[in-house]
């Protein structure tokens, strides 16, 4: 389902801006400098699991049962979802619209399988895929973060480079070896766009 809005309200519209990248690129990193000036805003997701501790219902996801979360993708309510290990976890459509139609600009931190539906279903947002320096420095990071065993490594890893393949269906890739100096390419490329 498709959404193409006509081009003089575009020029109201705020953007919706899709990062994407391997485990260990930086994403989070690079999207918790993005919105620290209030210029963006995070969109929240709907997932059917259950919160966990702190969270909060509509600031860190809109919590649905099963079937609601079903419902809604049948009445594609959804610019992309996904069922990662038995849970589902989807960007709503109405709730990023409604930001957007209120000038403001949108980013969606996902992976590449949810950016991919994005774009198919939201042409006009604007898709950057997050690069680490080279495959050794992504191996350094994931590594360094001490919280998982050698095997859990070689798998993200491998995932990882698979990912990296996929870069060239992105309007734009951005390599964070710098962060501030990747953090202003991403505005730079948001401005003009």
């Amino acid at each position: 389902m498709k959404l193409m809005i006509e081009e003089e309200r575009m020029s109201e519209m705020g953007k919706l801006i899709v990062l994407s990248g391997p485990s260990g690129a930086g994403k989070g990193t690079i999207v918790d400098q993005l919105l620290k000036n209030g210029e963006y805003e995070l969109s929240i997701s709907c997932t059917t699991r259950a919160p966990r501790g702190q969270e909060k219902e509509g600031i860190n996801y809109f919590y649905k049962s099963k079937e609601e979360f079903e419902k809604m993708i049948a009445e594609g309510k959804f610019l992309e979802y996904a069922d990662v290990f038995g849970c589902y976890y989807g960007t709503p459509r109405d709730y990023v619209l409604g930001k957007l139609e209120q000038g403001k600009s949108v980013i969606l931190e996902i992976d590449v399988q949810g950016a991919l539906q994005v774009k198919e279903n939201y042409p006009q947002a604007i898709m950057i895929f997050i690069l680490p320096p080279s495959e050794e420095v992504l191996l350094e990071r994931l590594r360094g973060r001490g919280t998982e065993t050698d095997e859990q490594i070689a798998k993200r890893f491998g995932k990882a480079k698979a990912e990296m393949e996929l870069a060239c269906r992105y309007d734009y890739s951005v390599v964070n070896d710098d962060l501030m100096t990747a953090v202003e390419e991403i505005r730079r490329i948001i401005e003009k766009d």
